[in-house]
C-alpha cells in the first residue's frame, strides 16, 4: 500500500533541472568533489519545505553544499562526513573569514612566489614521504607542492591556514599524474605524463583568487549570524547526543551515496592524494568505513519486495556484486534508522538520491530510501525526478567488467520528500 502511495506522488517536474543555473556562487566554487548536490537543488528545497526551521542537519554532508544554503537562509546547521577533506571544505565553506585577512596572506603569499621567480629566494623543503609519492607526482612537482606546503604550515591564523589548504589540495590533484576526469586513482599515459609539466605555484594561485572572490560574495550575501557545525561520526554507528540531541532537527537536506564505494563513487580515492599531503590520517579509512565498506555474505530478506526482488536478479547473475548490494542496503537501513531519531516531530527529510544499475538491473533507490523512513515513523509526501546535466557523477558504468561493455548508470535524480508523523513510529 505505502509502495503505491509513492508511486502515485512521484512526478518529473523540468523546473528543478537548473539547466543554466550558476552552480558555483559564493563559496559553491570552492573545490571539486565526487556527486555533489548543486546548490539550486539544496535552495529550493529550503524555501519550499523549510520556511521556519532553525536547525538543518546534513548526515553525509561532504563539502558542506546544504549547510551553506541554510547559512545564506539564516537557518543554523551540523554535518557529518567521514572524509577528512571534505570536512575540511565545508568548514572554510561555511566560515566568515574577512577578505581583508585573506588579502594580506595572499599579498605575503604573492611575495614568496616574486622573489622565487626571481631567484632571490632559495628553499629547500622537506618532501613528504608517503607511499607512492613518486608514482603520482613528478620529482619537479614535489618540490614546488613542498614549498607551498611549507608556507601554508607557518600561517599562524587556522582560518586562513585552512582557507589556503582547500586552495592547497586542489592544486594536489590537478598537478598530480591523475586522470583527472576520473574519481578513481588512475595515472595518464607515458605520453600523458611527458607531456606534462603543471606550474604548481600559477595554479594554487589561480585557485586562491578564485575561492577569494567566492567568499568575497559570500560574506556580501550573508546578513544574519548563522553558522555551520561539522562533525566526523559516522551515522551507522548512531549519532551522539551529545552533538545532535534526540528530536532536535528540524529539517534534513542530503545527497547519501548511492552505493558501496567499490562500484560507486570511490570518495576515498578521489581525496587521498590531498589527504596525503595534508597529512590527514583518516584518508586510508574512508573507503573502508563508508557504507557497505565491508562485504557481507550471504543474501538477505529485507520485507520490501522491490529491493528483494532485484537483489535475488543481481544475485542470480553475480553473488558477489549481490553481496556488496546487500552490505551497503544494510549500512543504508541503519543509518536511516539513527538519522529517523533526530528529527523533530513535523520535521521534513528530503534525500537526493540516484537509482543506480547493477548487472544491468536499476535498483529503486528512491522506493527503498521512503520504505525505509517510512518503517520510523515518517509520511512521504512526494518525490521528484530532475535531469542530473550538472552532476559530477559517472553516468556509465561496465556492468560485466569487459572492456568496451558499459550500461547507464542514472539519467535522474530523485528528491524524496517525506515528514516525520506526530505519533509514535509506523511499524
Amino acid at each position: 500500500m505505502r509502495t503505491t502511495l509513492r508511486k502515485l506522488n512521484k512526478y518529473r517536474d523540468e523546473s528543478w533541472d537548473f539547466r543554466t543555473a550558476d552552480t558555483k556562487q559564493y563559496t559553491h566554487c570552492f573545490h571539486p568533489y565526487p556527486a555533489m548536490m548543486i546548490p539550486q537543488v539544496a535552495g529550493r528545497i529550503l524555501d519550499e519545505f523549510g520556511e521556519d526551521a532553525k536547525l538543518l542537519f546534513d548526515p553525509y554532508c561532504g563539502t558542506g553544499t546544504s549547510l551553506v544554503e541554510a547559512n545564506l537562509r539564516g537557518i543554523n546547521a551540523i554535518g557529518s562526513d567521514i572524509n577528512p577533506l571534505a570536512r575540511l571544505i565545508a568548514k572554510v565553506k561555511t566560515t566568515i573569514i574577512p577578505v581583508a585577512k585573506v588579502d594580506a596572506h595572499l599579498k605575503d603569499f604573492y611575495d614568496l612566489i616574486f622573489s622565487i621567480r626571481l631567484g632571490g629566494k632559495e628553499i629547500k623543503p622537506k618532501i613528504p614521504e608517503f607511499k607512492n609519492i613518486g608514482y603520482w607526482f613528478k620529482k619537479e612537482t614535489q618540490y614546488w607542492l613542498a614549498v607551498v606546503k611549507e608556507y601554508i604550515e607557518r600561517i599562524e591564523d587556522e582560518d586562513i591556514q585552512d582557507f589556503f589548504k582547500v586552495a592547497f589540495s586542489e592544486t594536489v590533484r590537478e598537478v598530480s599524474l591523475t586522470r583527472n576526469s576520473e574519481f578513481k586513482l588512475y595515472r595518464m599515459s607515458e605520453k600523458q605524463i611527458e607531456e606534462f609539466n603543471p606550474d604548481v605555484l600559477s595554479i594554487m594561485v589561480d585557485k586562491l583568487i578564485r575561492n577569494r572572490k567566492g567568499m568575497a560574495e559570500y560574506i556580501s550575501r550573508k546578513k544574519n549570524k548563522a553558522s555551520s557545525k561539522i562533525f566526523g561520526f559516522n551515522t551507522v554507528c548512531g549519532i551522539p547526543e551529545n552533538i545532535i540531541l534526540p528530536e532536535s532537527i528540524d529539517i534534513i537536506v542530503t545527497s547519501p551515496p548511492y552505493g558501496d564505494s567499490r562500484t560507486t563513487v570511490a570518495y576515498g580515492q578521489f581525496s587521498r592524494l590531498s589527504n596525503q599531503w595534508l597529512g590527514l590520517e583518516e584518508y586510508n579509512e574512508v573507503d573502508k568505513i563508508s557504507m557497505g565498506g565491508i562485504r557481507r555474505k550471504g543474501l538477505k530478506n529485507f520485507k520490501f519486495e522491490p529491493l528483494d526482488s532485484v537483489l535475488s536478479q543481481i544475485a542470480h547473475i553475480d553473488k558477489k556484486r549481490a553481496y556488496d548490494v546487500i552490505s551497503f542496503y544494510i549500512d543504508y537501513e541503519k543509518s536511516i534508522t539513527n538519522i529517523s531519531r533526530v528529527v523533530k516531530r513535523g520535521g521534513i527529510v528530503a534525500y537526493v538520491v540516484g537509482n543506480r544499475r547493477v548487472k544491468g538491473i536499476e535498483i529503486p533507490n528512491d522506493e527503498i530510501t521512503g520504505e525505509f523512513f517510512e518503517r520510523n515513523g515518517f509520511k512521504h509526501i512526494k518525490t521528484i525526478l530532475r535531469d542530473i546535466p550538472n552532476k559530477r557523477m559517472p553516468k556509465r558504468n561496465s556492468p560485466t567488467n569487459v572492456a568496451g561493455v558499459t550500461d547507464t548508470t542514472m539519467t535522474y535524480e530523485y528528491i524524496v520528500i517525506l515528514r516525520k508523523e506526530e505519533g509514535g513510529n509506523d511499524t
